[in-house]
């Protein structure tokens, strides 16, 4: 309980001292996701090695120009002084790691490894990128700042400059042995999900087409590195339930690195049912963020949140354990299915401070982990069998 209090005391603190570093006026840099993205804490565990770690995938939520959120070293030396074991790394923060180098050199990455503190790098995330291989014209003022400076205002530019990038993410998640980036697909069709007015006959399915054929060059150099693509599937993306992402893995010509980023917490909002998904796509999910929401409508809102804030509208995200989703049901489901993979606690919360968040997400999912027998619970009453005993039993002889 000490130890729980003295990490909360660290954590606020060091929060606090990020945002100021935030208010002091500094130039933006180009991969300074910070101000824009919802806050990730996480914790992780590998289900496959009972080996329980707890990650910082988001570090540019925390990544500013003061000490320690300014370097690889000194971030991942404050995540160890909090209890981490891991890091995710986001591909596009330039501060942390040089993306074309790490695509370029194994030596680069070696050293890269040297110089977090013992803590594991776990992946490379790509959501910026793969947000970019396809964005709807609608959205191009407010994704542009994703983009490198050079290509903003210029759409064709900035999906190539996605590819590009993404490309360089295969690349260096291989020379860092890393098997798996999680990614967003892009949204070219997301405006039109409610269909009115009326979709034309055709559209959706030439979407589907569109977003392939750009998708299509980065799965087929993650094929050469050895790469999958988990694609979380996300409100606001063209892949956000499994129909759209079987119409994408169709349109792909059934792409083996085309696979999912499974987290519940989206489909909660969905009102999808989340468990049996699971069931449904075993064999795709190569990925697990572990966070809760909950819906609770209202006679005034529903699934689609009445334009109010994360407070007031019926879906919101929760700190593990306040929401709605049976995590006990998800862990049992993706270790009968056969999941040894990272399962990362993404933590986003409208209500509870994200170091409390984060003292109590290690726990938890400790508590979930499931350690799978060697032998059958009732090989006990077992006997040594062949073909003629079993033909005796069933009469037979």
């Amino acid at each position: 309980m000490k130890n729980i209090k003295l990490n909360i005391l660290i954590a606020a603190g060091l929060i606090i001292m990020a945002g100021v570093a935030r208010i002091v006026n500094h130039e933006m840099h180009l991969y300074n996701f910070a101000p824009l993205c919802a806050l990730g804490l996480f914790s992780g565990a590998v289900i496959k090695d009972k080996r329980i770690a707890f990650l910082l995938p988001l570090l540019a939520q925390f990544m500013g120009d003061a000490a320690p959120f300014n370097s690889l070293p000194a971030i991942t030396a404050w995540a160890k002084s909090l209890g981490y074991k891991g890091v995710q790394l986001p591909s596009w923060d330039g501060r942390i790691m040089d993306l074309a180098k790490a695509a370029e050199s194994k030596t680069y990455c070696d050293d890269l490894k040297g110089q977090t503190n013992g803590l594991e790098i776990t992946e490379l995330a790509s959501h910026l990128q793969g947000q970019l291989v396809a964005s709807h014209p609608s959205y191009d003022e407010m994704f542009d700042i994703f983009a490198a400076p050079e290509v903003r205002g210029n759409p064709a530019a900035r999906s190539e400059w996605a590819t590009a990038q993404l490309k360089l993410v295969m690349k260096a998640s291989k020379n860092l042995g890393l098997p798996v980036t999680p990614s967003f697909s892009g949204a070219l069709m997301w405006p039109y999900i409610y269909p009115w007015p009326q979709r034309p006959g055709g559209l959706v399915e030439e979407g589907f087409k569109e977003l392939a054929k750009r998708w299509k060059p980065i799965l087929e150099c993650a094929d050469e590195n050895g790469v999958d693509v988990a694609y979380e599937l996300h409100p606001g993306e063209d892949l956000y339930d499994g129909a759209t992402f079987e119409q994408f893995l169709e349109a792909t010509g059934n792409s083996s690195r085309v696979n999912i980023n499974y987290d519940p917490s989206h489909f909660i909002l969905q009102c999808l049912d989340y468990v049996g998904f699971i069931d449904v796509y075993a064999s795709k999910i190569k990925a697990f963020h572990v966070k809760d929401a909950e819906f609770r409508p209202s006679a005034k809102s529903g699934v689609y949140g009445g334009y109010l804030g994360w407070k007031e509208r019926p879906g919101r995200f929760r700190s593990l354990g306040d929401g709605q989703v049976d995590f006990k049901q998800v862990f049992s489901r993706l270790t009968a299915g056969g999941y040894s993979s990272w399962a990362v606690l993404e933590w986003e919360c409208c209500f509870k401070d994200s170091a409390q968040g984060a003292a109590e997400g290690a726990p938890f999912i400790a508590s979930h982990l499931i350690d799978v027998p060697a032998r059958a619970f009732d090989d006990f009453a077992g006997a040594d069998s062949d073909t003629a005993r079993n033909r005796k039993i069933l009469g037979l002889s």
